[in-house]
């Protein structure tokens, strides 16, 4: 596997994991991975040697899981791009938390960064309290639109 062929949407998914699990516990542990993910640990096995070979995670079979500096890098990364959909979703169109962070999970892999980073300014100012009357107006169209 190329280093420089860009990372499948699986693999993000189980950078993103490991960056989630490790900002509580420092490592993360396969069956971590696995029960956040709802994989199966041959799953987990094969990604993981996967991201090892490009130098993403420090991986050895039954030890725990850390990210290399180019893996935290490209997890951080993805979390932004996590988070500026959800906060979009749920800031901007008061989409439901659940179906927001589920819908955005499945997004981040494939926006264009100009397109996420236009979504996170949108987002910034949309939340400026000078001007949140047009954000409520739009809310209100919304729920009346639903009726």
């Amino acid at each position: 596997m190329s280093k420089n062929k860009p990372l499948s949407a699986s693999l993000e998914d189980y950078l993103e994991a490991i960056h989630h699990i490790a900002a509580g516990k420092q490592a993360a542990r396969a069956r971590d991975i696995a029960r956040r993910l709802h994989v199966s640990s041959s799953s987990v096995t094969g990604a993981l040697r996967a991201l090892a070979a490009r130098k993403l995670v420090n991986y050895a079979p039954y030890e725990v899981i850390t990210l290399t500096p180019a893996g935290r890098e490209i997890a951080r990364d993805i979390v932004r791009r996590h988070q500026a959909l959800r906060d979009f979703f749920v800031k901007v169109l008061h989409v439901e938390e659940t179906l927001a962070d589920r819908c955005a999970c499945g997004m981040e892999h494939t926006l264009p960064r100009e397109i996420l980073d236009q979504l996170a300014c949108f987002v910034e100012y949309a939340e400026l309290d000078s001007g949140t009357a047009w954000l409520d107006d739009f809310r209100r169209h919304c729920r009346r639109a639903k009726r």
